[in-house]
């Protein structure tokens, strides 16, 4: 049996949020040298960066833009069966959020004013992309297509350079695939701040995407305070599985590691009445362990996951609706039943054959998710995040008429008198 994961039977609801608790780190020290590391890209710009360039990935860059040369030789690179498996997950992640493209909305609120909201397009936009222990081209896919289709500008793509000195053709390949207007080899904490203060290489953007490390995570916390949006704020990768008597346990365990594979802080939580199936996954999943690699890192992820025996399915989806997991897995005999039911979580896999690796690539789902329990508030990226709503007013003089008395008593009662003669003295001509 495994010693990694708890088994807890039955918890007393005032153990619930113990339960619920996500790996906490020291942030003091973290925020102290994101905020050297942002300050130093603001002040010495391009010259910053080849120095953290140095520092942390160990390169020499004379020039910090991907050349046109280097994405056609990537492109060499790339298998053609990988490039198929790009070309099907992008076309199906295209299919899906270009079918969330807002029409615009037109009102006559009464005769004479006419209310519009129209979608526009977020000129400028910045993608963090990481490295370490992945390729992760299926992000490029997952940012980059929905800013193409909203109509972004500039797709700017920040990611860090290997040992080499250059980007891993797959995620060169993937971003030109995509629509990357421009992608440079800057990781980490100092990407973002490039991207959100601009330097002599890279332009500054609006809205900052992506995920990462602990540091990078903070970096966009910390620009956030200062002026630049971001998608949402993020943690560790987590996954939370409903599963009961019917479920394939190697199914269950499979999703269980496919989770602790993101990384060490990663976390997964199976939360089940049956209790034969909460007593075998231990054992399944270190037997299923067993034929992986990326073995030791990916049991710190299980030493803070959970098995959780509950009562019966209001348990269950009490327990879920309270976490408010980034992935949630139903694999159930009633999934759609228990589906209808979620009102907090990032992305739902519905039945025993949706587990969370369709959305992580193909299925046309975005894999950007909230994280840390903001499912609650946040949604996943999606085509609006690369969007903003303006709203319009024309009002005809009747119009005009028609509201203003309310206007001007509204505006008295509010003592601001300037807001009523503006109303007023257009009344009386």
């Amino acid at each position: 049996m495994s010693q990694n994961i708890t088994t807890i039977k039955y918890p007393a609801r005032s153990q619930w949020q113990q339960l619920m608790t996500r790996a906490v780190l020291n942030t003091d020290e973290l925020q102290t040298v994101v905020g050297d590391i942002i300050a130093e890209v603001k002040s010495r710009g391009d010259e910053a960066l080849r120095d953290f360039a140095r520092r942390f990935d160990g390169v020499e860059l004379a020039d910090l833009r991907v050349s046109d040369d280097e994405i056609a030789e990537a492109a060499q690179l790339v298998s053609d069966e990988l490039k198929q498996a790009i070309a099907t997950a992008a076309a199906n992640i295209e299919r899906f959020h270009a079918a969330q493209a807002m029409q615009p909305v037109v009102v006559e609120t009464v005769p004479g004013v006419r209310c519009e909201q129209r979608a526009v397009a977020i000129s400028n936009v910045g993608l963090y992309i990481p490295g370490g222990n992945s390729p992760l081209f299926s992000t490029v896919l997952m940012l980059v297509v929905p800013a193409r289709i909203a109509g972004c500008r500039h797709i700017v793509l920040c990611t860090p350079p290997g040992k080499n000195g250059k980007v891993h053709p797959a995620i060169l390949y993937a971003a030109q695939y995509a629509g990357a207007t421009e992608i440079y080899k800057v990781g980490g904490a100092q990407a973002v701040a490039a991207m959100a203060y601009g330097t002599e290489s890279i332009p500054q953007v609006s809205k900052i995407f992506g995920p990462g490390n602990r540091f990078v995570m903070e970096a966009k916390m910390q620009v956030s305070r200062g002026g630049v949006a971001i998608d949402m704020p993020a943690g560790p990768s987590e996954v939370m599985i409903i599963a009961d008597g019917s479920a394939d346990a190697e199914f269950v365990a499979s999703d269980f590691l496919s989770q602790a594979e993101h990384g060490p802080d990663s976390q997964s939580i199976l939360l089940t009445s049956d209790e034969r199936l909460a007593e075998r996954l231990p054992e399944v999943i270190e037997q299923c362990l067993a034929k992986l690699p990326r073995q030791e890192m990916m049991r710190r992820s299980l030493s803070h996951s959970h098995v959780i025996l509950l009562a019966d399915d209001d348990e269950i989806m009490a327990f879920a609706n309270e976490y408010a997991p980034e992935h949630l897995i139903i694999n159930t005999a009633n999934a759609d039943a228990l589906a209808e039911r979620v009102t907090n979580a990032g992305s739902v896999f519905i039945g025993a054959y949706s587990p969370e690796s369709a959305g992580d690539y193909a299925s046309g789902t975005n894999h950007t998710l909230p994280t840390s329990g903001y499912a609650k508030a946040y949604s996943g990226v999606n085509l609006d995040s690369f969007t903003k709503k303006i709203t319009f007013q024309r009002l005809t003089r009747d119009g005009l008429r028609s509201i203003g008395r309310a206007i001007e008593v509204m505006a008295e009662n509010e003592d601001l008198m300037a807001h009523r003669m503006a109303v007023t003295v257009r009344m009386n001509k």
